[in-house]
């Protein structure tokens, strides 16, 4: 198989070596196929138990029982080759390719058989080699549907191996049945006797290939056996209960999220500016890089940027395990149903909840998420809209504001946020599909409910560590980038007697080109140039504008951003200031903008990677637009009402 280069790319591991046999892994969504390419290759791909997990190509080294090294992709979930979206598109131009992979390993559902089998019919139509990987044998056996392997492999006319991805069960029989099969010439494409022209025929056909080989190796009870994940649904997915049901549980997640963090945020703190910051200060020195400026760089700007990072990374960990336990328990595609009928109010299918939700992470691969959506225009609506998800790295930011303005409500404050966030979703979403999208109709939901079941611990710390690593990799760069920048500004004088490195903060660079935007900003209530430089800022990155507010007050990081202590007092005393004494109203209007505001930089480029520069461009006008109407509405309203 020739290399292939596509956006959709990710190399999850070390590479294969040049010329190694290419093997393929294709299966219907949320079938188990990315989890599998974990436990094969020791990857740390996107997994869980819902549709539309896999929305990249992963690409790593795959080592046979024998030694063999293969090269194995992790192609997108794909229904058929009869592609309804990008990465259906995408699957089929790699089986379909002139020098295609040299082994497909196709991953079926043994719950769900018949249709997990018509992609199976539609590659066996192909001169190529078939390895059948059937998984979910567990849920077919609570169902009591048995099945025959060795019948099923010879009416397939391919080996058919039984895996269990999720406990690493049958991974060295299926390398030996790919080991053995590239040993061996193509399959002979099996005889299809229909015109291949007609595809209504021709599907009849493979319907009727698919129902013969299911007759023939298995057995299924009489009488269909209603399990506990039916039971469930009944309350779940109900019309009026289920909605109730899922903000229950998201209020849930927030109220864990920001209470156990705390003692862990503090022991990090006390780590960073005891031990830490004692050795950045004497270890220049030691050297010969005494200098006040290099201390004042080293301990007020990259210590304390990347110290600021770290204390709430807790925060984000327990939020990424709590949404790998909802996904891996099959709750998020209960999720999507129970949206459905709000995603239609916007003119969106219900499966566009999906790349909404992973927004509530990190808005960079809910975008990228976007491709599972068949229509074009679905794809730009959704990504467009994604922004307005508040992403993780917003968290911090509301949970010091909360506890500074409203210590005893600071997680319902925090809850309040993402519910605000859905209603900016909604909002703007209706707006764009009766203005821009008018056309636009409205899909039914489509989609395979995956059965409940426990979550595995192991996947759940796979799942959050990858997206806490990902998130670290990408934030703290960017975090470095822009303390360092801020503390360069904070360093140059304009005004007064300072010099570099010595210069009181309001004579500073920073300073003038804050208050150069804060007007703007009056009308909302936080028209100070130390707020209005914190949201310049936080356009690089949101989590960088406790950091630079740390920098503008020199003061140090709050211990606890439950406690925020010095710094919450420097920033309650400018609100009130700046508010003319209505605080509450111009704290609320801030929270709202930060919100609704132009999403961090890492963002944008994924929207111009997926949606093209026109409507990136629009986006970011958009979003400041409707964060600035109404964080000055809040604003307002709540001073009239104070």
């Amino acid at each position: 198989m020739t290399e292939f280069a596509s956006c959709h790319s990710d190399a999850a591991g070390p590479l294969a070596a040049a010329g190694a046999p290419v093997v393929a892994l294709v299966g219907s969504p949320n079938v188990g196929k990315s989890t599998l390419f974990n436990s094969l290759t020791g990857a740390r791909r996107q997994v869980g138990n819902w549709p539309g997990t896999t929305v990249e190509v992963g690409r790593t080294q795959w080592r046979l029982p024998d030694g063999t090294e293969t090269a194995i992709v992790d192609l997108p979930g794909a229904y058929s080759l009869d592609p309804q979206s990008p990465d259906e598109a995408f699957t089929r131009s790699i089986v379909l390719d002139e020098d295609p992979p040299d082994l497909i390993v196709v991953t079926v559902d043994a719950s769900r058989l018949t249709r997990s089998l018509y992609l199976v019919s539609q590659i066996r139509e192909r001169h190529t080699r078939v390895v059948v990987a059937l998984t979910m044998s567990d849920i077919a056996a609570r169902r009591d549907i048995e099945i025959d392997t060795t019948a099923l492999a010879e009416q397939l006319g391919c080996p058919v191996v039984r895996v269990q991805p999720r406990h690493g069960i049958g991974d060295a029989d299926l390398g030996r049945a790919v080991d053995i099969a590239l040993r061996e010439p193509p399959l002979p494409p099996r005889p299809v006797g229909v015109d291949s022209d007609d595809d209504l025929e021709l599907a009849d056909e493979r319907f009727g290939w698919i129902q013969h080989a299911v007759e023939a190796a298995t057995r299924t009870p009489a009488a269909e056996k209603h399990t506990w994940s039916d039971r469930i649904d009944r309350w779940a997915t109900a019309p009026w209960i289920g909605p109730l049901i899922f903000l229950a549980v998201m209020w849930a997640v927030f109220q864990l999220t920001t209470s156990v963090a705390a003692p862990l945020q503090d022991a990090l703190d006390q780590f960073f500016t005891g031990p830490v910051s004692t050795a950045a200060i004497s270890v220049p020195g030691a050297v010969g890089l005494g200098d006040p400026w290099v201390q004042s760089f080293v301990v007020d700007g990259l210590i304390g940027g990347v110290g600021m990072l770290l204390t709430f990374v807790p925060l984000m960990a327990i939020m990424f395990v709590l949404l790998a336990l909802l996904e891996d328990s099959g709750y998020m595609a209960r999720a999507a149903v129970v949206t459905d009928r709000t995603m239609r109010m916007i003119g969106l299918p219900g499966r566009a909840f999906l790349p909404l939700i992973v927004g509530f992470g990190c808005n960079v691969p809910a975008i990228s998420a976007t491709r599972v959506l068949p229509d074009s225009r679905h794809r730009i609506l959704t990504a467009l809209l994604v922004p307005f998800t508040s992403c993780s790295a917003r968290l911090a930011v509301y949970v010091m504001m909360a506890a500074t303005f409203f210590p005893d409500d600071a997680g319902n404050v925090v809850f309040a946020m993402y519910v605000i966030s859905i209603l900016f979703v909604v909002v703007v979403g209706m707006a764009l599909r009766r203005t821009l999208w008018r056309t636009m109709g409205s899909e039914p939901l489509l989609l395979d409910l995956p059965p409940y079941q426990l979550p595995h611990l192991r996947l759940l710390g796979i799942v959050a560590w990858g997206r806490l690593r990902g998130f670290l990799k990408t934030a703290s760069g960017i975090i470095v980038a822009t303390v360092a920048a801020v503390w360069l500004l904070q360093s140059v004088p304009v005004g007064g007697q300072g010099s570099f490195a010595n210069v009181p903060v309001q004579d500073s660079a920073y300073a003038t080109m804050a208050r150069g935007i804060s007007p703007i900003f009056a009308p909302a209530g936080f028209g100070n140039w130390e707020a209005t430089g914190a949201l310049a800022v936080g356009f690089v990155a949101k989590e960088a504008v406790i950091s630079s507010w740390a920098q503008t007050y020199a003061v140090a990081e709050p211990t606890d951003l439950h406690s925020p202590g010095d710094l919450g007092e420097a920033v309650r005393a400018d609100f009130a200031e700046s508010s003319g004494g209505h605080t509450t109203a111009a704290v609320w209007a801030f929270l709202i903008f930060l919100l609704a505001y132009t999403p961090c930089v890492a963002t944008l480029a994924t929207q111009w990677r997926e949606i093209g520069r026109k409507w990136t461009f629009f986006g970011v006008a958009m979003q400041f637009t409707v964060a600035w109407i109404v964080a000055v509405t809040v604003f307002q309203i709540g001073r009239m009402l104070t």
